[in-house]
């Protein structure tokens, strides 16, 4: 059944949002698609507004300046303060590698007690000293007072710390 009252509010409804004013820089626009099954909401309509910004022009505003830097002499840059000595006591791991494996996981889950991993190096051959998990040196698997150690026999120089890090 049709009712009179709801096709009064949907004649309302239809010609709203076609009509804008403006207060100063901001403009207003009234609410163009609000649905007139409620009467509340269609009485209301033609009342409400959504303020909008006019943002054209707003690149104009904008005005930028080239960074200022002071001059430096040569010599300027060993002048820091603390320089190395800032980070002397910065902690940094460091690990020792005997040698690497792959392994199917399915071999990794029959891993047990007394089970032995096969590594690419060979016994006695030097281990890799890693800093912040980069080489920089090898050395030899030492015992000192039950405890294993290293002694370093060899720093990689730069070149060979590249070429390490590109394998």
């Amino acid at each position: 059944m049709v009712d009179e009252e709801n096709i009064q509010n949907e004649d309302m409804v239809e010609g709203v949002g076609e009509e804008t004013s403006s207060i100063g820089d901001e403009s207003a626009e009234t609410v163009s698609s609000i649905p007139a099954t409620d009467p509340v909401v269609a009485a209301v309509a033609d009342s409400v507004e959504i303020p909008t910004t006019d943002l054209s022009g707003i690149d104009d505003a904008i005005v930028g300046q080239p960074a200022k830097f002071p001059r430096m002499s040569p010599g300027d840059e060993t002048k820091g303060t603390g320089g190395i000595d800032l980070i002397l006591d910065v902690n940094i791991p460091v690990s020792v590698e005997l040698g690497r494996t792959r392994m199917l996981i399915k071999d990794i889950l029959d891993l047990g007690p007394g089970s032995i991993v096969e590594l690419n190096k060979l016994a006695g051959e030097p281990v890799d000293v890693l800093v912040n998990d980069k080489l920089v040196a090898r050395g030899e698997v030492i015992v000192i007072n039950e405890n294993f150690g290293v002694r370093i026999t060899e720093i990689l120089g730069p070149e060979e710390r590249i070429k390490s890090l590109r394998n």
